[in-house]
C-alpha cells in the first residue's frame, strides 16, 4: 500500500526561485505503485486552486495502485491536473498520457513532469491547455481512459465540463472522476442528474475517512460497461 506525505505541512521544502512569478516552490512527496514523486507546488503565482495536492487526487493515485492497474498501450487524458500528479502516475504506469488544465498552470505541470518522468518515457506524455466547453474541439477524440479528481467543485463549470467529457469520450472509453462530495457545490446533482443523462455510472470506492468517492462512467450504450453498472450515481 502506498505511503505519502498526505500530512504536508510538516513535509514541505520550502525553496525560493527566481522566477517570472517571483513565487515560492513546496515541495511534496509521494509513493504510488513502486515510485516515489516529488511534486513541486508553486506558491504565490496566482493559481488557486491548482496548487494544491487534492485528497481526492491522492485517493485516485491509492486505487490505481490497490487495484494494480496499468495504462500500457492506452490513450488518456487528465482534466483539471492541477499539479499534474495523477497524470504523472499514470504515465509512468505506461499510458500515452495527455495532461491538460489552464494555461496559466503549464508551466507547474511542465516542471513536475520533468522531475518525475525519465526521459525515456518523456515521448508518453505532454501537457497542453484546456479550456472545458471553449478549446476542447482543438483536442482528438476517443480516448481510452479519461481521468479527473476533485474538478466538479464548482456548479458554474458543470456544463462546460459535460460537454467537453461528452466530446472527449467515445463507447469504451472509461471515465475516471473522483470528487469529495461537498453538498452546497452542486457536485452530488451533477453525478446523479446531468452525467447519468449521457453515461452509466458505477461507484467504485469510497475514503472511510472522509467523504471521496470514485465513480467510473462510460457512455450509455456501451456494452463493455460491465454487469455491476448503474444507471444513477448514490
Amino acid at each position: 500500500m502506498a505511503t505519502n506525505s498526505q500530512e504536508e505541512s510538516s513535509n514541505h521544502t520550502k525553496k525560493e526561485r527566481d522566477t517570472d512569478y517571483s513565487m515560492v516552490v513546496l515541495e511534496n512527496a509521494y509513493q504510488f505503485c513502486g515510485f516515489n514523486l516529488k511534486i513541486n507546488r508553486f506558491i504565490n503565482a496566482n493559481l488557486g486552486y491548482s496548487a494544491y495536492v487534492w485528497d481526492a487526487g491522492i485517493f485516485l493515485c491509492q486505487y490505481f495502485e490497490k487495484e494494480n492497474i496499468n495504462f500500457i498501450g492506452k490513450k488518456v487524458i487528465e482534466l483539471g491536473s492541477g499539479t499534474g500528479i495523477v497524470g504523472i502516475l499514470t504515465a509512468l504506469l505506461g499510458g500515452d498520457v495527455t495532461i491538460t488544465d489552464k494555461s496559466i498552470v503549464m508551466k507547474q505541470i511542465d516542471n513536475n513532469i520533468a522531475i518525475n518522468v525519465p526521459a525515456a518515457c518523456r515521448h508518453r506524455i505532454k501537457a497542453r491547455p484546456l479550456m472545458w466547453g471553449e478549446d476542447h474541439t482543438n483536442f482528438p477524440t476517443g480516448y481510452d481512459f479519461i481521468l479527473g479528481s476533485d474538478i466538479t467543485y464548482s456548479s458554474l463549470a458543470h456544463p462546460a465540463l459535460l460537454e467537453t467529457l461528452r466530446y472527449l469520450s467515445r463507447q469504451g472509453t472509461t471515465v475516471y472522476l473522483c470528487s469529495e462530495i461537498r453538498t452546497k457545490n452542486g457536485c452530488l446533482s451533477f453525478q446523479n442528474e446531468l452525467l447519468p443523462q449521457y453515461f452509466t455510472c458505477q461507484v467504485l470506492a469510497r475514503s472511510e475517512s472522509k467523504d471521496i468517492i470514485l465513480h467510473k462512467f462510460t457512455k450509455i450504450g456501451d456494452s463493455s460497461r460491465g454487469d455491476g453498472a448503474v444507471s444513477e450515481c448514490k
